[in-house]
């Protein structure tokens, strides 16, 4: 390696960004304690435009862009990422170093200050639920078609504001169980939704490390962060989005699970769904794959194979109905 010890880290401005970014520079910090691991925060598209629903903005890169634009011109050397929200195709140049282990991937209600409820289905009929994700809607409007279900943005903490607000519309919100628990809000969750409700977003629960390509030293510095099952589970529903062609914005869900087969061994199980805007329609598939002692050409073939079985299902004219819906 060479003498050069200060590594610069960029993450997005947020609260939950600048956490996340923290775990990883400890983490960095505590392999390499004679390096230096300084953060430079920055805005993104995603994080400026706030009056319009995620789909109906059209960028795929909504709250990476920018990071990696610094990630190019050598600004920083590394950037830290909400794996859901980075694009299953990179810029030219760039990688994802390293996968750190997961925290829980599931969606949680919670429910507004001084109501008495602990759950979605103990609301009263036409209750408000808010909500920034398509993929959360499409299933929730499904499974609870007496429900309101209304858009809402901002970071973490202005959501939970617009929530408690006793002249507010909103009854519940629905967030990432590991956003809650990385800013110690574990106290709001009401309830964890299970997979039977509701399938979570690719790579939700994950950071991602991504770096520029050619950069062996910071390859094999962040490569100490990677956890191999993360990866292998994320690899696989990466798999499938970019089979699919679609976004962060588009109702897909997914759910990844190890087991162990009669034949002791071991396989990745990859459950993926795609939903009408409108929850009227949800096309299901699943399959099961063999890991080998590398598993990344078997996750990924695994996540082609879900996404081919939701196509040959009907999945295409969902995919249609959105581009047109954002144009």
């Amino acid at each position: 390696m060479s003498n050069h010890k200060t590594f610069t880290i960029g993450s997005r401005k947020s609260q939950l960004a600048l956490v996340q970014t923290r775990q990883v520079q400890s983490a960095l910090q505590l392999s390499y304690p004679d390096f230096e691991f300084p953060i430079i925060s920055m805005t993104t598209v995603g994080d400026q435009i706030l009056n319009k629903p995620l789909f109906q903005i059209g960028e795929k890169s909504l709250f990476t862009k920018e990071l990696e634009v610094a990630l190019q011109n050598k600004t920083v050397d590394l950037v830290v990422h909400s794996l859901k929200d980075l694009p299953t195709t990179l810029p030219d140049g760039m990688t994802i170093g390293a996968i750190m282990k997961r925290e829980n991937p599931k969606d949680a209600v919670v429910i507004k200050k001084g109501l008495n409820f602990n759950s979605l289905d103990e609301l009263p009929e036409g209750s408000v639920i808010g909500t920034s994700s398509v993929r959360r809607t499409a299933q929730l409007k499904k499974a609870f078609p007496n429900l309101v279900f209304q858009d809402i943005r901002g970071n973490l903490n202005t959501r939970l504001a617009k929530l408690d607000d006793p002249n507010g519309p909103y009854s519940a919100l629905i967030l990432a169980v590991a956003g809650l628990i990385r800013l110690n809000l574990n106290n709001r969750i009401s309830q964890i939704l299970p997979s039977s409700v509701i399938l979570h977003a690719v790579g939700q629960g994950a950071l991602a490390v991504e770096c520029r390509t050619d950069d062996a030293q910071i390859i094999k510095i962040i490569s100490v962060l990677e956890d191999k099952d993360t990866m292998l589970r994320c690899t696989a529903e990466r798999s499938m989005l970019r089979t699919l062609e679609g976004g962060c914005s588009v109702p897909i869900g997914v759910h990844t699970d190890f087991i162990k087969s009669s034949d002791c061994k071991r396989k990745l199980k990859l459950i993926g769904l795609i939903a009408r805007l409108d929850g009227s329609e949800i096309i299901q598939a699943e399959a099961v794959k063999e890991i080998d002692e590398d598993g990344i050409d078997a996750a990924n073939e695994l996540g082609k194979e879900v996404a081919s079985t939701l196509v040959e299902k009907g999945a295409t004219s969902i995919l249609d109905e959105l581009k047109n819906a954002k144009s």
